[in-house]
């Protein structure tokens, strides 16, 4: 008779460990094999469920497939809409991660109600919260759902049953590591069962072709918990940001199969819930005091829109032997890049400075048209010269101190100029090779070749 033995599977890659070691031979990641039961295999050994549905899949020509699907589930929640793709794509797995309080079951809930109000019945799987607590935060929210469906449930079959039975319109589970499978003898929240608890959900959404949306927890890093595979797996991995001491939450897609990757919505957390932000520009603009040192404004794109966002930075004299580098919103090691160009190429001295950057409403600019607004504000915060108050800036800087043309730009100075800018800096090697899309009229492009030009011409007074 087989008896049950134990490995030890790496959270962080997935692989599998005859004996504990503290590191993994596979990944390097320390402190990652966790231990698991493993039940003997039985003699009649369940087959997979085929996604195509049927006794199995077979193979079809390319041509010969149907590309015309079943239509989005388009929301009136156009923040979350644009972030999705278009709306929720039928027989689709979301993967929606974040901190918790961070408002990730609150969306869920409303965009369960506004579902179950106009296309059909949806179910809400909690496996972490009772009934009774998700009747209180729907009443809170003023959420009536008469066709929403409370399930509290941990195992994943009878889930799987419920479904079936329900054919609902959307499916909520929160979370996938609370949930686990009766047939195996691991804990739940462990690698195996969140793989598996997760493939079943996923062939089932497929089979039904049901969207099922998955709430994830997330590590002190900020990364979603459980096996790497678990992103691999799902259809789009959306996360969700923000301080828990700002009303402003960010949802970011972070893999989309059906939109782009690059996608931001910007939400308010309320009384009323998560609201949509119909112009986040606007809204990181408008406590900017004019005629501030070491203020800038970039122009920067998340996805397909463009964003306006301050950029503050402070330079002051340091106390101690090594200067100070803090950041907040960008890469620290852009800093310390533009921090040297600005030292080398400009000569502006930094080496007895510390300099802070900071980006408003909690964004992260991860591109590198990024770069110029941030090097206008520390040499505008260094040498105490304000940054004209109708002036954008975008643009990358190079080790030479050469600046180097950014995509999008008739987008970037389009919105710029609906937001009442004037004036735009920008790389000249962008306005040379112009084509196609003409630029928008109603702002002043001034082009720039050096980052010592466009900081000569962002500090003087226009």
């Amino acid at each position: 008779m087989a008896k049950t033995r134990v490995q030890y599977v790496c959270s962080a890659c997935g692989s599998v460990q005859m004996k504990w070691l503290g590191k993994c031979p596979d990944c390097g990641a320390w402190n990652t094999l966790e231990e698991e039961t493993v039940a003997p295999p039985s003699a009649a050994r369940p087959t997979m469920m085929p996604v195509a549905g049927g006794a199995a899949a077979l193979p079809i020509l390319l041509p010969e497939i149907a590309v015309d699907g079943l239509p989005r589930l388009t929301l009136a929640n156009r923040e979350l809409n644009r972030v999705l793709g278009g709306g929720i794509v039928p027989g689709s797995c979301v993967l929606v991660g974040g901190d918790p309080g961070i408002g990730k079951s609150t969306l869920l809930l409303q965009m369960a109600a506004e579902v179950a109000e106009s296309v059909g019945p949806v179910m809400y799987v909690s496996a972490e919260e009772s009934a009774h607590q998700i009747g209180r935060r729907a009443q809170r929210l003023g959420i009536r759902g008469e066709r929403m469906h409370i399930l509290s449930e941990v195992v994943v079959e009878p889930i799987l049953e419920q479904i079936e039975s329900l054919r609902p319109a959307l499916v909520i589970v929160d979370s996938i590591q609370a949930i686990y499978s009766g047939n195996s003898s691991s804990a739940a929240g462990t690698v195996s069962q969140v793989r598996d608890c997760a493939a079943a959900l996923l062939r089932l959404a497929k089979v039904s072709n049901v969207p099922i949306f998955l709430v994830g927890h997330v590590t002190k890093e900020g990364s979603i918990a459980g096996p790497r595979v678990l992103e691999h797996m799902v259809d789009v991995v959306l996360q969700l940001e923000g301080e828990r001491f700002h009303a402003y939450r960010l949802l970011r897609s972070i893999k989309n199969r059906f939109g782009s990757t690059n996608e931001v919505g910007v939400f308010e957390m309320s009384e009323a819930g998560m609201t949509e932000v119909p112009n986040p520009s606007e809204l990181f603009l408008a406590e900017r005091l004019p005629n501030a040192s070491g203020s800038a404004i970039a122009v920067s794109m998340e996805g397909t829109r463009p964003l306006l966002v301050e950029v503050q930075a402070l330079c002051s004299g340091t106390a101690f032997s090594q200067p100070r580098r803090t950041t907040n919103g960008i890469d620290m090691n852009r800093l310390l890049l533009l921090s040297a160009v600005l030292s080398k190429r400009v000569g502006m001295d930094l080496s007895d400075q510390d300099i802070f950057i900071n980006v408003i409403g909690g964004m992260q600019i991860d591109e590198p048209a990024a770069d110029l607004p941030v090097a206008v504000a520390i040499a505008s915060s260094f040498r105490n010269r304000p940054v004209a108050v109708d002036l954008a800036i975008m643009g990358e800087v190079g080790l030479s101190g050469e600046l180097r043309s950014v995509g999008h730009l008739p987008r970037r100075l389009g919105e710029a100029a609906k937001l009442g800018f004037t004036r735009a800096i920008v790389p000249r090697s962008a306005l040379g090779r112009r084509s196609g899309d003409s630029l928008p009229t109603g702002i002043q492009v001034l082009g720039a070749r050096t980052l010592h030009e466009a900081l000569d011409l962002a500090l003087t007074q226009g």
